[in-house]
């Protein structure tokens, strides 16, 4: 199983060996044995599934400290651009983000640490995402960033007369007035 570094520090792109043959495939999404052995010691608690159709962008969320999260993000049905914003105060990428197509037919995966804003953007007709997350969901400490902030200019590949974007998410502030107490 392939991990892959990124342009962003602390962000691993898996890609799973897959064996196919005459009955389809099979593949080991998630073996804590592995991951630990490639340095990533994550334990994982909690995993959400969306279902969602062409057009659909949620994010960019993230909770803060104490309860922030770490998440491992794949497509399971369609295909997704997903998108990672680094928003740890003092890193060297502190404001970029990155952004992978990931599909049920690729089968890769996004590892994201806490100190990221996360998002995605739904390609195919539909996409069913799931994600493991390192830490349980805390309303208090939800927090999150426009998906349109000028500053980040995220291409969400998504025309954008064809865009649905939840009225919490149309709410959320800009990058420049979002919460952050995340450190490098």
């Amino acid at each position: 199983m392939p991990f892959h570094t990124t342009t962003l520090n602390g962000l691993i792109v898996v890609e799973p060996n897959v064996f196919e043959d005459s009955r389809g495939y099979f593949f080991e999404a998630y073996n804590q044995t592995v991951f630990q052995q490639n340095g990533i010691t994550y334990q994982f608690v909690q995993d959400n599934q969306s279902k969602s159709s062409y057009g659909v962008i949620r994010g960019l969320h993230y909770q803060l400290n104490p309860n922030a999260q770490t998440k491992l993000v794949r497509a399971l049905v369609g295909k997704i651009l997903d998108v990672a914003v680094d928003i740890r105060n003092g890193s060297p990428t502190y404001g970029q983000h990155f952004g992978i197509e990931l599909s049920a037919d690729n089968k890769k995966q996004l590892l994201i640490p806490a100190g990221f804003a996360h998002g995605f953007s739904v390609l195919s007709e539909t996409a069913i995402v799931l994600y493991k997350c390192d830490a349980f969901y805390s309303k208090q400490s939800e927090a999150g960033i426009r998906f349109n902030d000028e500053d980040l200019n995220i291409d969400w590949k998504v025309d954008a007369s064809k865009a649905i974007v939840s009225d919490k998410d149309l709410q959320l502030p800009s990058f420049k007035d979002a919460a952050s107490n995340f450190e490098f």
